[in-house]
């Protein structure tokens, strides 16, 4: 068989659930999973149990580190941190870099394989085109130094840009809170067997919201 590269974009945030959390927080544009998102993570995690995974991606942000924090409790895998998956620095909807907590705060409290380094990094502010260039780049890159199966954990803009990126041209991807793509190396390239699939989920997104 060949390699699978299993994409997930984070469960719901806090901000989303409550608006007015935006207003009073120290890292507005970094905000942690909601109280459901938590709980679709969980329900992430379950789903890829028996999954051959061996490698686990996931955007410094918040909300991503906490959502593949609960594969890696069933997969018994620390994290790597890679900022080629991060959210897409758009200046409409942030006005400046956003704020993150620093990789050893985060390490004191969830998984991370702190002898991993980026291997992109983005720069603010990003166009559209810019963040499908730079989640295509991650997604390929990731693919030719690992050759197990592995798992990226992002946002709706590198799930898409990411799948993009590896099986070409326009497919319309799927990319609602805590969805699975899955992609398969064939003789014939990547295919995508799996398109946002949220059949894990008990609580689904209606509707594919990016911000």
């Amino acid at each position: 068989m060949g390699q699978t590269v299993w994409i997930a974009r984070h469960g719901n945030r806090l901000d989303f659930v409550n608006p007015d959390w935006f207003k009073r927080a120290e890292r507005p544009y970094d905000p942690p999973l909601s109280e459901d998102g938590v709980i679709q993570a969980r329900e992430l995690g379950q789903r890829l149990t028996s999954e051959r995974i061996a490698h686990i991606f996931a955007s410094p942000f918040l909300r991503t580190v906490q959502t593949a924090t609960e594969v890696s409790k069933v997969l018994n895998l620390p994290i790597k941190l890679e900022a080629g998956l991060s959210e897409w620095l758009n200046p409409d909807w942030m006005p400046r870099m956003p704020e993150r907590l620093p990789v050893e705060v985060l390490a004191e409290k969830y998984p991370i394989d702190l002898s991993y380094t980026s291997r992109v990094v983005p720069q603010y502010p990003e166009n559209e085109e810019q963040v499908m260039t730079r989640t295509g780049e991650i997604a390929r890159h990731l693919v030719a130094e690992f050759s197990e199966d592995i798992l990226l954990v992002g946002h709706g803009a590198s799930v898409v840009g990411t799948t993009t990126g590896l099986v070409g041209g326009q497919p319309t991807v799927n990319a609602t809170l805590c969805c699975l793509v899955k992609l398969v190396c064939c003789a014939e390239g990547w295919q995508m067997e799996l398109n946002g699939d949220t059949s894990h989920l008990s609580q689904r997104q209606s509707s594919i919201r990016f911000n």
